[in-house]
């Protein structure tokens, strides 16, 4: 099994920082892709940002220039490193892996449980 544990998220004003982490445990080969999504009230589940081998990253449109997701790859875990955050930015952030549990196996998809992210204006 793997498990996938998102921090970091909390009450923060508009123009302020956060930092999540997301921490994958349990049995893994190799992690090729992290990613972030965000649903709000009412909202569909939308990506936010995604980490690949090499360390190729990309972005919601909504957030480039201010997120910037990373990854420690010898501890499994991956950061996302929001600035200038907006009211419009709330959300519950969930982190998703695609994760190989052996090197036989294919890719499944793991998501944590959610960290709430609250920007007030």
């Amino acid at each position: 099994q793997v498990q996938l544990v998102e921090s970091g998220g909390g009450l923060v004003q508009a123009g302020g920082s956060l930092r999540l982490s997301c921490a994958a445990s349990g049995t893994i080969f190799t992690i090729p892709s992290m990613s972030w999504y965000r649903q709000a009230p009412g909202k569909e589940r939308e990506r936010v940002a995604g980490i690949y081998s090499g360390d190729r990253t990309n972005y919601a449109d909504a957030v480039k220039g201010r997120f910037t997701i990373s990854r420690d790859t010898a501890k499994n875990t991956a950061y996302l490193q929001m600035n200038s955050l907006k009211p419009e930015d709330t959300a519950v952030y969930y982190c998703n892996a695609e994760v190989l549990r052996s090197r036989f196996s294919n890719a499944n998809p793991y998501w944590g449980q959610g960290t709430q992210v609250t920007v007030s204006s």
